[in-house]
């Protein structure tokens, strides 16, 4: 499957969920939610990281783009939603690790997706607080020991992605950047109602929730202009 640049940005045109998890499940990498933030504001080196992977669509501002230069069939898989399709489709034969979130966050994810999925082999997993250099060492030396599969990195962005790159230098496997999942997947964090998911107005939603996101959000203005004159 060829790549689609968005404003330099290489992000595959994945029709469906399905056709997304049967290529990562023959596809090493890194997988990077591509949204309207990313594609305006990545810097190179992100840039660099997401060419090099596995971009998806995870943002309707990414599906508008990709529909407009004829990829009519790309579908958005919310990154939010893609780790546990990942997880019920392979945690009978792939081994996980889980980094990220606070300490009880990542206690109560781990147990609750050791009841949700029966079986599933989670070989090791800690928290997403990474004080010193000897933290961040300990835990590259412990994925590269223990060879996952799979690697859940919920830290936020870029620095989930900065880590992922550093460790697939040194073990090979399905990466993905998961945000702030986990504080969804245990209640902490709640998501939008379903209709303002569906409606692609999840972004509206989060604004109401907390207001001082519009600094961070006003980019969606720009990114509309550039949709509306062609120029992604």
């Amino acid at each position: 499957m060829d790549k689609v640049s968005l404003k330099g940005v290489e992000i595959y045109p994945f029709k469906s969920e399905a056709e997304l998890l049967s290529f990562v499940d023959n596809q090493k990498g890194i997988l990077v939610a591509i949204n309207a933030e990313k594609i305006l504001h990545a810097s190179q080196e992100m840039r660099a990281i997401i060419n090099r992977n596995i971009g998806y669509c995870d943002g309707a501002g990414a599906q508008l783009a990709l529909k407009q230069k004829g990829f009519k069939e790309a579908c958005k898989v919310p990154g939010c939603e893609l780790w546990l399709k990942i997880i019920e489709r392979f945690h009978k034969e792939k081994t996980f690790y889980l980094v990220g979130g606070k300490p009880q966050v990542i206690e109560e994810t781990v147990a609750k997706l050791k009841s949700q999925f029966e079986g599933i082999n989670i070989v090791g997993y800690r928290d997403g607080y990474l004080k010193k250099d000897k933290d961040r060492e300990n835990l590259i030396n412990d994925i590269v020991e223990k060879k996952p599969d799979v690697v859940f990195i919920a830290m936020g962005s870029p620095k989930q992605e900065l880590l992922m790159e550093e460790i697939s230098k040194r073990h090979k496997a399905i990466f993905q950047g998961l945000g702030g999942s986990f504080d969804v997947y245990t209640g902490h964090v709640q998501r939008a109602p379903k209709w303002w998911v569906d409606h692609n107005m999840e972004f509206a939603y989060r604004l109401l929730r907390e207001p001082k996101r519009i600094k961070r959000q006003i980019h969606l203005v720009k990114y509309a202009y550039w949709l509306m004159a062609k120029k992604i």
